[in-house]
């Protein structure tokens, strides 16, 4: 399906703009119960009446009707069709959703009969591109739709939803307006300058670029948890050897997604995979067992080990404690402890020693007794706590309340906002001229400006929308 719409695409190709008649399925490839078409532009409602057995244009919008699609009197598939008329539609343009038969071969013979009267093939997201430049959305809006339908898990899901109503543009709305502000009274000084007039209390100036800086500040710091929740809690499961770390993720994964041998030194490479814990989603990495070698391979491996644990956010630490005393396990404990990770001691076989203390190995201000578990990876006993403590060590109940950010290119504008603010800040400290404050301030106002599309250019606009899919 994807082949032949390909190249029907390079038969009927017309030069792009929103006054065209665009047309794309909007449904998955294959055989399914109903496929979905999807046309939008200026007369798209008078050209589907060519082929459709019902007059539709004098219907209201927001209706749907029964008929057929008919070529040369005959008919090729019994559908419903859906109007919307300009601008109450997604697009805000004239739009028509077909709903037929989902045999590829009806898809796509119907598609070709309307590209063969007018319509032009559909470019990933032009859908969604046209409902960004007709105003229906702005542009975090925008790229929040694509979110909303690569959304796996609540978190983000309720991260999607929240930007795509609004939350996060009217967050920005209000930064954007409280510098307008001062920023107008900053260029009416510089009209009359001559009088050395003030308009604008410096003291003011600096409370409220202050307290923008920091709403900014905010939003920017609420990036590595809301990226994470979108993306999966980066999660390394590290240890000695033959600790049971590729026995302990086969286990959480419930599938043999890695190797398990009695020979030490097994996993020589990192193996990550997802899993989704009552709504939050963990991407899990396996790594290789931490000790000195000889082995190049092996000493690669370690460094892989040392990286993923650079940048992880829980580290699972598994202890075999048929072989590791509390005293051995705290010198690799003190090795891998950083300030702003979590980590959890997960003393593996104890099926093998029930009456150990898993106090025993708690150690003040390297791992509090609440951070121990004792569990039989192999045996699949108290997998349950580690789960439990995993949810409870990232609090996504903010996804559901606050504006988090999980888009890189809002958090670089943010950076670049701020940057530009603290050089107001700056200027304000050294009384430096109006006109240079101004400079400053349209920067911010730039910046925030590229998230919402308040401010944009054709690349940035090719480069979002290319990676949505067709039909959206």
């Amino acid at each position: 399906m994807n082949n032949l719409l390909s190249l029907i695409a390079k038969e009927y190709k017309m030069p792009s703009g929103t006054s065209e008649i665009i047309i794309a399925l909007a449904t998955p490839p294959g055989v399914s119960a109903v496929g979905l078409i999807r046309l939008s532009g200026k007369g798209c409602i008078e050209l589907t009446e060519k082929l459709f057995s019902k007059k539709l244009s004098s219907k209201n919008s927001h209706t749907i009707h029964y008929g057929q699609i008919i070529s040369n009197l005959e008919i090729i598939d019994d559908c419903l069709v859906s109007i919307f008329k300009a601008p109450s539609s997604y697009t805000k343009e004239d739009s028509v959703e077909i709903s037929c038969h989902g045999s590829p071969f009806i898809l796509e013979k119907v598609i070709k009969l309307f590209l063969d009267i007018g319509a032009r093939p559909a470019t990933n997201g032009e859908f969604t591109k046209r409902a960004f430049l007709n105003g229906q959305l702005d542009l975090s809006q925008a790229e929040a739709v694509a979110d909303l339908i690569a959304s796996d898990s609540d978190a983000s899901h309720a991260i999607a939803i929240k930007q795509l109503r609004g939350g996060f543009s009217n967050d920005l709305k209000e930064l954007r307006k409280k510098l307008i502000d001062f920023a107008s009274l900053i260029e009416l000084e510089l009209d009359f300058g001559e009088e050395d007039v003030e308009f604008a209390s410096r003291s003011e100036i600096t409370d409220t670029v202050n307290q923008i800086s920091n709403n900014i500040r905010v939003l920017s710091d609420s990036f590595n948890l809301g990226n994470s929740l979108k993306t999966g809690i980066p999660v390394v499961i590290a240890g000695k050897p033959n600790a049971g770390k590729s026995t302990l993720l086969n286990a959480l994964l419930k599938t043999e997604r890695a190797i398990v041998s009695p020979e030490a030194g097994t996993t020589r490479d990192s193996i990550e995979d997802h899993l989704n814990i009552m709504g939050t989603k963990f991407l899990l990495t396996d790594t290789a067992g931490l000790r000195d070698s000889t082995n190049k391979i092996e000493q690669q491996g370690v460094k892989i080990t040392l990286d993923k644990i650079s940048s992880a956010q829980v580290i699972l630490f598994v202890v075999d404690v048929s072989t590791s005393s509390p005293e051995d396990t705290w010198i690799h404990l003190r090795e891998i402890h950083r300030p702003k990770c979590n980590l959890l001691l997960i003393l593996n076989k104890m099926d093998l020693y029930p009456s150990l203390e898993p106090k025993s190995y708690a150690k003040q201000g390297l791992i509090a007794t609440e951070h121990i578990l004792p569990i039989s990876a192999i045996n699949k006993m108290n997998l349950a706590l580690i789960k439990e403590q995993l949810v409870s060590l990232v609090n996504n109940s903010e996804a559901k309340h606050l504006t988090m950010i999980t888009n890189v290119r809002h958090y670089d504008s943010l950076q670049n906002a701020l940057k530009a603010l603290e050089r107001v800040a700056d200027g304000l400290v050294n009384k430096v001229s109006g006109d240079f404050l101004a400079m400053d301030i349209r920067q911010a106002l730039h910046y925030l400006g590229l998230i919402t599309g308040e401010i944009h250019t054709d690349d940035l606009l090719e480069n979002i929308f290319s990676s949505f899919c067709i039909g959206k």
